[in-house]
C-alpha cells in the first residue's frame, strides 16, 4: 500500500509540474519592451467605428445656424441678380446693334467732299428711308465704299451748271445756303444739260471743287437700292453734336 501511494504521489507531482516545450518558451520570451505601452488585444479601427456613446458631441447653436442660412440666402440672391443683370445687358446690347444695323446705321466720315457741312472724322447717324428728296444728305454704296453726298435733282429732271459752279434744275437756278465752300465747276465730264435717269437721283458734294459725284461718269447718278440712309444727326465731335441740315 505504501508503494502504491508513492506512485500516486509521483504521478500527481508530474501532473502539477509546469509544461515544458515550445509553448512555454514562446510565452516566456514575451518580455515588456521599454517605452511601449502595453495594450489589450482590442482593434483601434473597431474602436473608431464604434465610439463610446458616453462621449459628448457639441451641436451648433441656433444663432449660428440662422447666420449661416442668411449667408447662403444672400449668396443665392447675389448670383441670381448678377445673372439677370448680365443677361439684361447682353439683350440690350444685341437690340442696340440690331437697331443700328437695320434702322440707324452709324457712319464715320472720311475725306473732304462735304467740308463745311460734314468734316473728316465726324460720326453721324443715318435713317433708312425709301424717299430721296432734294436737299437731303444721303449715304450710298459705291464700289464697296460708302459715299456721302447731297441730293440735287430727282429722276426725269434736267441739271445744268455754269462755269462759276451755279447749279440749275429744270432751267432754274437753285439756292444753296448750305454751301460753306466756294462754288466750282469741279470734276465734270458729263454732257450738260443732263437728264437724270428714271429711278435715280443726281447728287453732289458740298465741297464742289474736290467732290467726285454725279457730275462725273465714274460715280454717276444714285439708285434707290444703293442708299444706306439719310444723314440726320451728328454725334461726334461733341462740340458740333446736333442735327445735320
Amino acid at each position: 500500500m505504501e508503494k502504491t501511494e508513492q506512485n500516486i504521489t509521483a504521478n500527481d507531482k508530474q501532473l502539477q509540474k509546469p509544461a515544458q516545450g515550445p509553448d512555454r518558451k514562446r510565452s516566456a520570451g514575451r518580455k515588456p519592451v521599454p517605452g511601449v505601452k502595453q495594450t489589450s488585444g482590442s482593434d483601434p479601427a473597431q474602436d473608431r467605428d464604434h465610439p463610446d456613446p458616453s462621449a459628448s458631441v457639441e451641436l451648433p447653436s441656433s444663432e449660428l445656424l440662422e447666420e449661416e442660412l442668411k449667408k447662403e440666402n444672400y449668396r443665392s440672391r447675389f448670383f441670381t441678380t448678377m445673372r439677370s443683370t448680365v443677361f439684361g445687358l447682353i439683350t440690350v446690347a444685341a437690340m442696340a446693334v440690331l437697331v443700328a444695323i437695320l434702322f440707324l446705321p452709324v457712319l464715320h466720315i472720311y475725306g473732304q467732299s462735304m467740308n463745311g457741312t460734314l468734316d473728316n472724322g465726324d460720326i453721324v447717324l443715318s435713317v433708312k428711308s425709301n424717299s430721296m428728296d432734294t436737299g437731303e444728305i444721303v449715304a450710298f454704296y459705291y464700289n464697296n465704299n460708302i459715299l456721302v453726298k447731297r441730293v440735287i435733282a430727282g429722276s426725269g429732271q434736267w441739271v445744268d451748271l455754269d462755269e462759276e459752279g451755279n447749279v440749275y434744275v429744270d432751267q432754274k437756278r437753285i439756292d444753296e445756303p448750305y454751301l460753306h465752300e466756294p462754288k466750282a465747276y469741279g470734276e465734270t465730264d458729263i454732257e450738260l444739260p443732263y437728264q437724270v435717269p428714271e429711278g435715280k437721283v443726281f447728287v453732289m458734294g458740298d465741297n464742289r471743287e474736290v467732290s467726285i459725284d454725279s457730275r462725273n461718269t465714274s460715280v454717276g447718278c444714285v439708285d434707290q437700292e444703293q442708299v444706306v440712309g439719310h444723314i440726320v444727326f451728328r454725334v461726334w465731335p461733341l462740340a458740333k453734336i446736333g442735327f445735320v441740315n
